[in-house]
């Protein structure tokens, strides 16, 4: 290992500048008076200019508008010089199509140079020598190494066991011997496999649906409780529905799965089977909000909507209220159970 601290500047891809008529990601840095200079993120930030008869299709009226400084976006490659080192770009050139591929290539590339960035700085070796030995072969056979990592949480031995190095070592007779190794030591493996476990282990997304649910006739209660019982019944193992009041007549629906089109499709068939089963009964059902997958944000600010209401309500006597609330059909829905997912 390294004694001195390692060099952990390198590109991203084995390729040490980009090919013409390919999107990259680019930060912008500086204006100039004729166009703006940007770092290359993928390429180690090698520098490139955006001429700015090359920022919009259309007639430019404000510059500003169209590009500032501190900007990550996609744009298109024109001409490289390798000898001299410049790279022109452009952004009106560069497609829908383009810009989508190259953001979901870019974050793929950013996780993985993350992950050996961390290893490399931790076991003390340089981050391009552990891209020579392993990042860019793995994006050779793989296409992109962030397939690999993603084999690498349940199989490290069959992706990683097959990289090499080659070693030179002085053997008897004093003549130098190049002999095939292992690409890395089992410290520097471990601690690979355990960066990539930890950074690529798949999370489970919420899935959400906002509805309202109201039902007037005797013992609308029962029949609102049956409905939300019909709705959790959708669920599976794999993708539980929960549905919770909120507060008359707003429930949200709930699941968590790693399939975030297997949640939309679960969530779908539960409003399904709670709308005819409340309709049975002359009650009505209306979404609100379809089934999406939330961020952590949205569902802490639902939980915290939960418990100002469930103060509320222990706030207020329920005796005041609870003919009327009775004839409605819609209050009085045991909210401790409801915050539970009413499971009898």
């Amino acid at each position: 290992m390294a004694t001195n601290s390692p060099n952990l500047e390198c590109r991203m891809y084995e390729a040490k500048y980009p090919e013409v008529d390919q999107a990259v990601m680019i930060q912008v840095k500086s204006m100039a008076d004729s166009g703006a200079y940007v770092s290359l993120l993928e390429y180690n930030n090698i520098e490139g200019m955006i001429l700015f008869s090359e920022l919009s299709r259309r007639r430019i009226r404000s510059i500003s508008s169209l590009i500032k400084v501190g900007r990550i976006e996609p744009v298109m490659v024109l001409r490289v010089d390798k000898e001299k080192g410049y790279i022109d770009l452009s952004k009106r050139r560069v497609s829908e199509e383009d810009i989508s591929g190259c953001e979901e290539r870019y974050n793929k590339s950013k996780l993985v140079h993350s992950i050996m960035r961390h290893v490399a700085e931790t076991m003390g070796i340089d981050l391009e020598d552990l891209y020579i030995h392993v990042g860019w072969p793995l994006y050779r056979k793989y296409g992109h190494a962030f397939e690999a990592f993603k084999l690498v949480v349940s199989d490290p031995d069959s992706i990683l066991n097959s990289l090499t190095r080659e070693v030179k070592e002085i053997g008897p007779d004093g003549k130098e011997v190049t002999k095939v190794a292992p690409a890395l030591s089992e410290e520097v493996k471990d601690a690979l496999v355990k960066n990539i476990r930890r950074r690529m282990t798949p999370q489970p997304l919420k899935i959400r649906a906002d509805i309202e649910m109201k039902c007037f006739q005797f013992d609308g209660v029962l029949h609102i409780k049956e409905a939300m019982r019909k709705a959790e019944a959708a669920g599976n193992d794999d993708c539980p529905v929960k549905i919770k009041l909120v507060a008359p007549p707003a429930y949200v629906l709930n699941t968590q799965t790693l399939d975030k089109e297997q949640g939309i499709s679960i969530l779908t068939k539960a409003i399904a089977a709670c709308t005819e089963e409340i309709e049975r009964h002359k009650g009505k059902l209306a979404v609100k909000e379809a089934p999406r997958a939330v961020s952590e944000r949205e569902d802490k600010l639902l939980a915290e909507q939960m418990a100002k209401l469930g103060r509320e309500n222990e706030e207020i006597s329920g005796d005041e209220d609870s003919e009327e609330e009775e004839d409605t059909g819609m209050g009085e829905i045991d909210v401790e159970n409801s915050g539970t997912g009413i499971r009898e």
